[in-house]
């Protein structure tokens, strides 16, 4: 039978050239090709550890294409590794593409750690790390956009987004008008040299725009929000709503715990107090 190879997911530096694993270089070295977003970016990353490794360009505007290609190479057996332009793959860019197909092939798909630009300036931003949800870069599309910020706007967690420079100013001016005002910090050019944190609110950063040098990819993280406190007349409104439109208690109670996030058992105990039968 004939053995596959393996699809490493090779994590490289953010910007500090150090920043890589012992691991991650002999990979690179041994597999027989490396699928690389930018070929030319990734070449300085190459000849600075003197990996001589072929590469071939793998991107969101060839990957269809790509992926065919380097999943034939792996059904041959073939080690190939997969690097973006900086950081883990998958994350932002179009390798969870070549991931999937592989893992519905039945190929072995190996996942090293690293670099990554959201931990790093969660952890250094002072903000709550116990928990937290990564949201990433938003679509470009306004609806689209403003539907998820809707979706996340009461959640209590530290939010984590990326963002390009030519599109900071008017994206925090969204998060102020959707979500209030809140703690922020935004991160720049992480592990370089103009390594900057600029730990303030929303509304001090809108009102002075300048303070940003607007310069390198921005990771900007968001203080979840407050913890809202629901009145018992609140639910019992709630309840009350529902079961008019002919859900029973027990619907009734499931469907407010789900939206309101609060005990079942509180909203159970409110649901008996109501005059009103199965």
């Amino acid at each position: 039978m004939k053995t596959t190879g393996i699809l490493f997911i090779v994590p490289t530096p953010i910007g500090n050239l150090s920043d890589i694993t012992f691991r991650a270089v002999d990979i690179l070295k041994k597999v027989s090709i490396i699928g690389a977003e930018d070929t030319r970016n990734s070449s300085k990353l190459l000849k600075h550890y003197d990996i001589e490794t072929p590469m071939l360009s793998y991107h969101k505007f060839n990957e269809r294409k790509r992926v065919d290609q380097l999943i034939g190479k792996l059904q041959d057996g073939e080690n190939i590794a997969i690097i973006s332009d900086a950081g883990t793959p998958g994350i932002s860019d179009p390798s969870n593409v070549i991931i999937t197909e592989a893992i519905n092939c039945g190929i072995k798909v190996e996942v090293l750690p690293g670099a990554t630009a959201l931990i790093p300036a969660l952890v250094a931003s002072g903000l709550n790390c116990e928990r937290f949800q990564f949201i990433g870069f938003l679509p470009d599309k306004v609806k689209t956009r403003d539907i998820i910020l809707d979706n996340i706007k009461n959640n209590e967690n530290t939010l984590i987004f990326y963002e390009a420079p030519h599109k900071l100013q008017k994206f925090l001016q969204n998060l102020f008008e959707r979500f209030g005002n809140r703690k922020i910090v935004i991160v720049r050019e992480i592990s370089k040299i103009y390594e900057t944190y600029y730990r303030t609110t929303l509304k001090n950063i809108i009102a002075e725009p300048e303070k940003i040098i607007l310069k390198g990819e921005f990771v900007v993280i968001v203080e979840g929000a407050s913890k809202r406190i629901i009145e018992d007349k609140d639910l019992k409104e709630k309840l009350i709503k529902l079961i008019e439109s002919g859900e029973t208690k027990k619907t009734a109670v499931q469907q407010v715990a789900q939206e309101t996030g609060e005990q079942k058992n509180r909203i159970y105990k409110l649901a008996l107090e109501l005059d009103y039968n199965e």
